[in-house]
């Protein structure tokens, strides 16, 4: 992927242009405040909205520790990450499984890597879908004056509309967006998306006129059994709001890099900046939310929301605008997968016709599944336990101890064996959480109903 170019003893990275335009390497004039948006718009998403429902099925006590345990430990793996993208001189990891495959070999490392790292970007996509569907919907009630008798949507304005097709609404727009060639050209998309991450999530925290009369902050579920797997879905939760590291070396690989001045400094900066952000966002949300409502509190707090109606209609227009970015900055490290495999594999030529298609299957497949299983709450504990925790939480751990290998005992020692215990833990037990809560919501679910969720 890189040559190195000699000039008076100075050796830098240059890429090399492809013919055909890698999304990811194709340009690498980003700056650290595009990492700092870029994060920002992976990180904080439709795992920001389920928090409060997380905190309610966690408690006070364990959910703070929970929130906080995982900032730090994300943050850090993070930072891992970042210092691992050139860790090798003259060479520059540009994807995750790059890395994965220097550390474990090149078949193990890519059967390690590239498994998990396409789950957990096809899940955001598909929880992105129905993040951005549901929000439609809810800005539709709000507007049409919805309102639920017996059991039956009546609107006095507007007729009823199923989940289904706003899903599909919101599908469309990625017809259109996902051929955008590279990160650079979704810049702006990201920009935007960071912005209204930060302004819905702080309006969700402040809108609210103080706590609910009725709220109440035992734990919801009636039997031991339950309370114990809600603990395990809203660990899961926890874990798919910090899913930024699936992507974080396609970010910098964007970034200018030469001996002098690595890209390991302003990328660094960038993550810096987008997890203060994400602090700003979550934890208010988090807390605040779960104080006001307590643990009646809806799996996606905007449905619990109480406020103005043209604040609440506004602020599900900002997540749906937040998600369309989030949606494209998954997507496109997908894109790069499918279209180097397609090209270097298996020899297709690399034409227009070729990307307008595998994309456009791809935004479909998604919409399908979303579609199919539109099961909020349960999809984010499932995915956030099972792939999640280990691309975030422990694997960037697991790499740091084969290629470092630090003195056994030491405080590096230590602290990523820490964190790759509690990662494995969290692997174990989020799933079954979250795999339980989708059988719970899929036993009155009519697929491809026309009735409209709520």
């Amino acid at each position: 992927m890189f040559q190195l170019y000699p000039s008076s003893s100075i050796v830098w990275y240059k890429a090399i242009d492809e013919c055909w335009h890698s999304p990811i390497t194709s340009s690498r004039k980003a700056k650290w405040w595009h990492s700092a948006f870029h994060n920002v718009t992976a990180m904080v998403g439709a795992g920001v909205l389920s928090l409060p429902h997380a905190m309610a099925n966690l408690g006070w006590g364990p959910g703070v520790v929970v929130l906080v345990l995982s900032w730090v430990i994300t943050l850090y793996t993070l930072w891992q990450m970042v210092e691992m993208h050139e860790m090798v001189p003259g060479k520059r990891f540009d994807r995750y499984h790059e890395l994965g495959q220097h550390a474990f070999g090149e078949k193990l490392g890519l059967y390690i890597v590239v498994p998990q790292q396409l789950i957990v970007e096809v899940s955001v996509c598909i929880v992105y879908m129905i993040t951005g569907g549901e929000s439609l919907q809810r800005f539709h009630h709000l507007v049409c004056d919805c309102k639920d008798i017996n059991f039956h949507l009546v609107c006095k304005h507007c007729k009823d509309i199923s989940l289904t097709f706003f899903i599909m609404i919101f599908a469309s727009a990625h017809f259109v967006l996902s051929h955008l060639p590279n990160f650079e050209s979704i810049t702006g998309i990201s920009m935007t998306a960071a912005i209204m991450s930060l302004c819905y999530s702080t309006i969700v925290w402040s809108v609210h006129e103080g706590v609910q009369p009725d709220a109440q902050y035992g734990y919801k579920a009636k039997t031991t059994a339950g309370t114990i797997f809600n603990s395990f879905t809203a660990l899961g939760d926890v874990a798919f709001a910090y899913a930024g590291h699936n992507v974080i070396l396609e970010i910098q690989a964007t970034m200018p890099s030469t001996p002098e001045k690595p890209s390991k400094g302003p990328m660094w900066k960038g993550v810096v900046v987008s997890y203060i952000v994400v602090a700003l966002c979550y934890f208010p949300v988090a807390i605040i939310g779960y104080r006001t409502y307590g643990n009646s509190v809806n799996e996606n707090i905007l449905i619990t929301l109480e406020g103005p109606t043209w604040l609440i209609a506004m602020v599900n227009i900002f997540v749906v605008i937040h998600v369309i970015g989030g949606y494209q900055m998954y997507a496109m490290p997908v894109f790069d997968m499918i279209e180097n495999f397609l090209v270097k594999k298996l020899n297709f030529k690399p034409t227009r016709s070729r990307r307008f298609f595998v994309r456009n299957i791809y935004v479909a497949l998604t919409m399908f599944i979303s579609i199919t299983l539109p099961f909020f709450s349960g999809l984010l504990g499932f995915f956030g336990g099972f792939v999640f925790a280990p691309t975030s939480y422990f694997l960037p751990c697991v790499i740091w101890l084969v290629m470092y290998k630090p003195r056994k005992f030491s405080l590096s020692w230590w602290t990523n064996w820490i964190c790759i215990v509690l990662g494995i833990l969290l692997t174990v037990i989020a799933p079954l959480g979250g795999l339980r809560q989708i059988i719970l919501q899929a036993k009155n679910y009519k697929f491809y109903s026309s009735e409209p969720i709520l």
